[in-house]
C-alpha cells in the first residue's frame, strides 16, 4: 500500500497522480524542505508524503503562494496535514486522538470526519470508539475543531485541526482572485 511514513494526504484528479506526486515534492522543496517523499497510492486521486517542515507552516506558506502564484498549484486539490500516524486498529486511533485532545479547550466543540479507504472498519464504530475519548461537546455544523481520521489501508492519519488548516486550492484560488477582484481594478481614489 505505502511503503513510506507520511504526514501529508494529498488529492488530485484521477489519474493526476503522477502530476501532483512531482508537483507536491517541487512545493516542498520550494518551502526549505530539501529532502520530501512522496508516494503515489493505489488509491485514484491520493498521494501521500512526508516532510521535515512545520505541517501548518506548509499550509499557511502554500496559501500565500497562491495567492501571490495562483499557477504553481495546478494538480494539488486537498492537502490534509498528518499529525500522527498508526496502524488502523480502533485502539491506536482512539489513542492517538486522545493524545492530540490537549490542544483542545474544555469549552471547545468537535466533529469527528473519517475518510477510509481500502480497510473493512466501519466508520460508525471509529467514531464511537474515538468519541469516547474525548471530554468536549460534539458540534456537527459549525465545530471550533475537526478530529479528522485518514485511513489508507494498513494505516490511518489522525489530526485535530481548525477548518482553515486544511489547504484546499480551489478555494484558495477563489478567495485570491476575489480579494484582488473586490475593487473592480479601480483604487480607493475617486475621479
Amino acid at each position: 500500500m505505502t511503503a513510506i511514513r507520511f504526514n501529508i494526504v494529498a488529492s488530485t484528479f484521477k489519474y493526476g497522480e503522477e502530476d501532483a506526486r512531482e508537483e507536491l515534492l517541487g512545493l516542498l522543496e520550494l518551502l526549505g524542505d530539501h529532502q520530501p517523499d512522496a508516494e503515489i497510492t493505489d488509491i485514484n486521486g491520493i498521494v501521500v508524503a512526508y516532510t521535515n517542515l512545520g505541517l501548518f507552516q506548509v499550509i499557511d506558506s502554500l496559501r500565500r503562494l497562491v495567492k501571490n502564484e495562483p499557477w504553481q498549484v495546478r494538480y494539488i486539490l486537498r492537502l490534509i496535514p498528518i499529525e500522527l500516524m498508526v496502524h488502523n486498529k480502533l485502539e491506536d486511533i482512539a489513542n492517538a486522538v486522545k493524545s492530540l485532545t490537549p490542544k483542545m479547550h474544555p469549552h471547545d466543540t468537535f466533529r469527528i470526519t473519517v475518510e477510509k479507504r481500502h480497510t473493512i472498519l466501519r466508520p460508525a464504530d471509529i467514531i464511537a470508539t474515538v468519541a469516547s475519548k474525548i471530554d468536549n461537546r460534539v458540534q456537527l455544523k459549525n465545530p471550533d475543531w475537526i478530529v479528522l481520521i485518514e485511513i489508507i489501508g494498513a494505516f490511518a492519519g489522525v489530526s485535530i485541526l481548525r477548518r482553515n488548516q486544511i489547504f484546499r486550492s480551489v478555494i484558495e484560488k477563489r478567495n485570491s482572485s476575489n480579494r484582488t477582484n473586490d475593487n473592480f481594478g479601480y483604487n480607493d481614489t475617486t475621479v
